[in-house]
């Protein structure tokens, strides 16, 4: 999978007690949108991982994505 980064994203993912929120500047909803474009097209268990050193805002919590069948 290629990713695409829209210049100047912000991402913060926060879990909290069963609730997730995942929050972005509209850079970052565009960054997203496209790696779930790009996830859509690969086979079932293919996933992404994002977290606070691999482009998440810091203090974030890990972020996984997976398509299924």
């Amino acid at each position: 999978m290629k990713f695409i980064w829209t210049e100047g994203f912000k991402i913060r993912v926060k879990a909290d007690q069963g609730e997730v929120l995942i929050s972005a500047n509209k850079e970052g909803l565009r960054s997203l949108a496209d790696h779930l474009m790009s996830l859509a097209e690969e086979t079932p268990g293919s996933h992404f991982h994002l977290d606070e050193y691999n482009s998440l805002e810091e203090g974030s919590d890990e972020l996984i994505v997976e398509i299924t069948d």
